[in-house]
C-alpha cells in the first residue's frame, strides 16, 4: 500500500511541476480570492491577508517561495483564510527546493504562515514587541507586535484584543515544510503562528516539517487545535506563550534537527514549552490540557519532554513520551526574558500548581474588563488539578538526578534514577514499545551535538499503549480515546496527507483493516472510529453472510457504540471500512 501511495505522490509532484501555471504573488490581499490547484502560487515577498479580505485556498493547492526570497503569508486581525485540504489532497506550503517526494535536511528556505487574531492575551512585559500601556490585567487592550514582522503603521502586524471567540477562519489538511524566515528580517518564523486565535477558529490536521524555529507557536487567546504533526523542528515543537486557555488532543511531537546551527536554531529544543505569561503575575496565564499525544525526543542530546515557566498551568492526559533527552518534566521556572517564574507577587509556586485544584482561580493581577468571573475566562481544565499528568506513559526517558522531582511532584512512584509506575495516576514506566515500530538513521552531529533523525515510523499503539483508564471525556472538541498516545492500535491518520508519508517515512498498512467490533447487550455494535473514516455496519443471519447494509457511521476518532431497531438480537453484525 505505501508503494502505491509513493509512486501516485511522485506522479502528482511531476503533474504539479508539468500542467500547473506558476503565479507569482507580489502584492497584498485586500479583496477575497481563491486559490486552487490548477495553479501553483509563489510567494515572492511578505503577503497580508488585510483586514476585511478573505483568502481560501482549495484542496490540492501548491504554494511555494523560491528558495531564498523569503516569501511568507501572514493574515492580519478582521481578515480571514479557508485552508480546505482533504486527507487525499491537502494544501501544501513549502519552497522551490521541495520534490515532494523525498526529504531533505534543510530549512529556513522561506518564512510561514501567520495568524494574528483578537483574543485576550496576558503581554506586559516585553519591551521589544509590546506597546507600552500593557498591563498586567485582562482589560483586552494588551496588544503585540508578531515576531518575525515590522510594524507597517496600519495595525495590521499586532495581535490581541477582547474578543475570545474570535474567529479567523478555518484551517485542514494543510503540510508546511522548510520554512522559517524572512529575507531581511532578524526574527526566526515559526511553522505555524498563532497569536491571539479565537475559539470560533477551527484548525486541525496540521504537518509541520523542518523548521528553523518553532513548528507551532501560540500567544494567547482560546484557539483549539488537533490531529498535528510535527517533525524535526530547530526549537521548541511546540510552544506557548501569553495565556493560551485553548484545547489540544492527538498530537505526535519526533524531535530532530533541521539544518547543522545551534540548538534552538536548527537542532531541537524541548518537545513542548510552555509559559504562562509575558509576566507571571499577568493575567490570562497558559491554563490547558493537552491530552492523546505521543511525543519521541532526542535521547543523545534533547532538552525536556515537557517544560514549565511562568506560572503555566497545563494537564497533560493519556500521553506517550519517549527517548526524552533530558527531564520528562523540566521545571525552567522563566523563559529567560525578563519575566519572574512561579511564584512572584503572591502567585502559586510551581509545586503548588500540582497539588491546587483546577477551580482555584489566582485574584492576582484579575481586574476584567472582559469577563464577569474567571471560570468563563478559564473554561478547559474541568477536574483535577491546575498542573497534572494521568494516564501518561513513559518509555527510555533519561532517568537523571535532575528527574528525581517527578518523584517528588508524585507523578510517578520509585526512588532516585529509578522510576516506578504510579497506578493512582495510571502513569506506566515501561520498556516495552508504546508504539508498533520507528526506525532510526545514523547518528550525526549538528549544532555541535549527536542527534539520529527518525527515519521511519508505525506510531500505532500496543503493548501498555492499548488502553487507559480514564479515556477523556468528550465535551464536543475533546474524544473519548480509549488509548495512550495520538493513534489507535489499527490506523495511522499520517496517511495520505502528510510529507511524512509523502516521503515513505510511515507505515500505514494497517489502515485497510476493518476494525473489530463487539455486539453489546441490548444489540449495540461498539468499535473503535478513526477521524474522517466512513464506517458501514451490516449484518446477516448467518455469520458467513451474505451481508446486508444496515447504517454508515463517520468516525471522528471516538470509540462507537451505535443501536437502533434495525439491529435484532439474533442477527450477526460486522463493521467494515467503507
Amino acid at each position: 500500500m505505501r508503494k502505491q501511495f509513493i509512486i501516485a505522490a511522485a506522479l502528482m509532484g511531476a503533474g504539479v511541476a508539468a500542467q500547473a501555471a506558476n503565479i507569482d504573488i507580489t502584492s497584498d490581499i485586500t479583496n477575497s480570492v481563491t486559490w486552487t490547484k490548477d495553479n501553483v502560487y509563489n510567494l515572492t515577498k511578505q503577503i497580508y491577508v488585510r483586514s476585511g479580505a478573505t483568502l481560501t485556498i482549495k484542496e490540492g493547492t501548491l504554494v511555494q517561495s523560491t528558495a531564498g526570497v523569503g516569501g511568507s503569508l501572514a493574515v492580519s486581525r478582521g481578515a480571514k483564510i479557508y485552508v480546505e485540504g482533504t486527507q487525499d489532497e491537502p494544501v501544501i506550503m513549502t519552497s522551490t527546493l521541495d520534490d515532494l517526494v523525498n526529504w531533505h535536511e534543510g530549512c529556513n528556505e522561506w518564512g510561514n504562515l501567520t495568524l494574528m487574531g483578537r483574543g485576550l492575551i496576558g503581554a506586559s512585559s516585553d519591551a521589544v514587541r509590546s506597546r507600552p500601556g500593557n498591563t498586567p490585567t485582562p482589560t483586552g487592550l494588551n496588544t503585540v507586535q508578531m515576531e518575525g514582522l515590522v510594524d507597517d503603521g496600519v495595525n495590521d502586524t499586532y495581535y490581541g484584543g477582547n474578543d475570545d471567540n474570535d474567529d479567523s477562519g478555518s484551517i485542514s489538511y494543510l503540510s508546511l515544510r522548510y520554512g522559517g524566515k524572512v529575507i531581511g528580517l532578524a526574527n526566526e518564523l515559526n511553522g505555524l503562528s498563532l497569536g491571539a486565535i479565537g475559539r470560533e477558529t477551527d484548525i486541525h490536521h496540521i504537518d509541520i516539517m523542518n523548521n528553523v524555529d518553532d513548528g507551532i507557536e501560540i500567544w494567547g487567546g482560546t484557539v483549539n487545535l488537533k490531529y498535528l504533526n510535527i517533525w524535526n523542528i530547530g526549537d521548541d515543537s511546540l510552544d506557548v506563550d501569553q495565556g493560551w486557555r485553548g484545547k489540544a488532543q492527538f498530537g505526535l511531537i519526533v524531535q530532530g534537527y533541521s539544518t547543522d546551527a545551534s540548538q534552538g536554531s536548527g537542532l531541537g529544543d524541548n518537545c513542548i514549552e510552555i509559559d504562562g505569561a509575558e509576566d507571571s503575575d499577568a493575567q490570562p496565564v497558559t491554563t490547558t490540557k493537552i491530552a492523546n499525544f505521543t511525543v519521541i525526543g532526542n535521547p543523545l542530546s534533547g532538552d525536556g519532554g515537557t517544560a514549565w515557566r511562568d506560572n503555566a498551568r497545563v494537564q497533560y492526559h493519556n500521553s506517550i513520551f519517549m527517548d526524552i533527552g533530558e527531564e520528562a518534566i523540566r521545571f525552567d521556572g522563566d523563559d529567560g526574558d525578563g519575566a519572574q517564574g512561579y511564584g512572584y507577587n503572591g502567585t502559586l509556586t510551581w509545586a503548588e500548581t500540582w497539588t491546587t485544584a483546577y477551580s482555584n482561580y489566582s485574584a492576582v493581577n484579575w481586574v476584567s474588563d472582559v469577563y464577569a468571573n474567571q471560570a468563563d475566562a478559564y473554561p478547559v481544565q474541568t477536574s483535577g488539578y491546575l498542573a497534572e499528568m494521568t494516564g501518561c506513559l513513559f518509555n527510555y526517558c533519561n532517568e537523571s538526578d535532575a528527574n528525581d522531582q517527578i518523584l517528588a511532584l508524585g507523578v510517578l512512584n520509585g526512588t532516585a534514577g529509578a522510576w516506578a509506575s504510579n497506578p493512582t495516576l495510571d502513569n506506566v514506566v515501561t520498556t516495552a514499545d508504546p508504539i508498533v515500530s520507528f526506525t532510526r538513521g545514523e547518528t550525526v552531529t549538528r549544532g555541535g551535538k549527536s542527534v539520529a533523525l527518525v527515519t521511519n515510523i508505525n506510531p500505532c499503539a500496543q503493548n501498555d499503549a492499548l488502553a487507559v483508564a480514564s479515556p477523556e471525556v468528550a465535551d464536543g472538541f475533546y474524544v473519548s480515546a480509549p488509548y495512550r498516545g495520538a493513534f489507535s492500535s489499527s490506523y495511522n491518520w499520517l496517511a495520505g496527507w502528510t510529507s511524512v508519508d509523502a516521503y515513505g517515512m510511515t507505515d500505514t498498512s494497517m489502515n485497510s483493516a476493518s476494525p473489530a467490533a463487539t455486539i453489546n447487550p441490548g444489540v449495540v455494535v461498539s468499535f473503535q472510529s478513526e477521524y474522517g473514516v466512513s464506517y458501514a455496519i451490516e449484518g446477516s443471519d448467518n455469520p458467513g453472510g451474505p451481508w446486508k447494509y444496515v447504517a454508515t457511521v463517520m468516525g471522528d476518532g471516538s470509540y462507537k457504540n451505535y443501536g437502533d431497531a434495525n439491529l435484532q438480537a439474533a442477527g450477526f453484525y460486522r463493521v467494515v471500512t467503507k
